[in-house]
């Protein structure tokens, strides 16, 4: 058991190095060797790892989607209303906060480098449409206990969810003093609220 610690710290602690890599210097700057600097081990030591920087820019990225997806099955198994609870659930995967904040960042980055990148394209192409289908049974969620209009088309709802999930994200980064947490989580809580309204 000890050991298996121990991974998981290392685990978090080398993710750690690579974000704080990508986000001070950018993707491209984000080699084995820089990490391991940053991380204060060595080379030979992070190859243990990650062979190569395909490696761990992979790790990277897997490792934001595993964390936003265990920080919502949390959120989820707190109970509470429903509108509540899924509200919740979705604010996990916005840069509410500075770990959430980076991880977003982090993901911005790698999503741009996805575009030459076939192993983190599959990623972001997976994990998009994890969100996509999360987003549709939110809404589906929503109109079963009433809180939504039961004549709302279920699938057209959760495109534009997920479309206001992701375009929150990126504002949030990219403009944090036009959209800081409260604000977003305002327009979220408001466009959840508007599929109740009366058309």
């Amino acid at each position: 058991m000890p050991k298996l610690v121990d991974a998981e710290r290392r685990r978090r602690e080398l993710a750690e190095a690579v974000w704080r890599v990508i986000r001070r210097d950018g993707v491209a700057a984000a080699s084995v060797r820089a990490v391991a600097r940053e991380a204060g081990t060595s080379m030979g030591a992070l190859r243990h790892w990650f062979a190569t920087q395909d490696e761990l820019l992979h790790f990277a990225m897997t490792l934001v989607v595993e964390r936003a997806r265990a920080r919502g099955q949390a959120a989820a198994a707190a109970g509470g209303p429903p509108a509540a609870r899924l509200l919740r659930v979705l604010e996990e995967t916005l840069p509410l906060d500075e770990e959430r904040r980076a991880e977003t960042e982090v993901w911005l980055a790698l999503t741009a480098r996805a575009l030459v990148d076939p192993a983190l394209a599959e990623l972001r192409d997976r994990s998009a449409a994890e969100l996509h289908a999360f987003c549709t049974q939110v809404v589906r969620a929503l109109v079963d206990e009433g809180v939504a209009r039961a004549d709302l088309d279920v699938d057209l709802e959760g495109e534009r969810l997920h479309a206001v999930v992701d375009g929150l994200a990126v504002h949030a980064v990219t403009r944090p003093s036009a959209l800081p947490p409260a604000r977003t989580r305002e327009v979220l809580a408001a466009h959840l609220a508007a599929l109740g309204d009366t058309p």
